[in-house]
């Protein structure tokens, strides 16, 4: 398996793990239960899971009124976007 195919495979996985951590959030909170903290769900996004994190605010309506989730979300899935065509236009 190569590398590129390892890399995919890993964001495919952090992505849909963190697109269903936004859910499971939203129905604990909606049930007053142990919530998953502000900072892993911030943190997933930003080792990859930022598609997810995105796609679960929209699907769960979860964390849309917060501006660090409103704000931050995008920006961190721009930045990972620039990075990606950066280094494939490097080859």
């Amino acid at each position: 398996m190569t590398t590129e195919q390892l890399i995919l495979i890993y964001l495919v996985a952090m992505n849909v793990v963190t697109f269903f951590m936004y859910g499971i959030d939203k129905w604990k909170a909606k049930r007053s239960k142990w919530r998953i903290s502000e900072a892993t769900l911030l943190g997933m996004a930003v080792i990859g899971g930022s598609i997810g994190a995105w796609l679960g605010m929209r699907v769960w309506h979860h964390k849309t009124m917060h501006k660090k989730f409103q704000f931050g979300i995008p920006l961190i899935l721009i930045i990972q976007l620039a990075i990606v065509i950066w280094l494939y236009s490097r080859r």
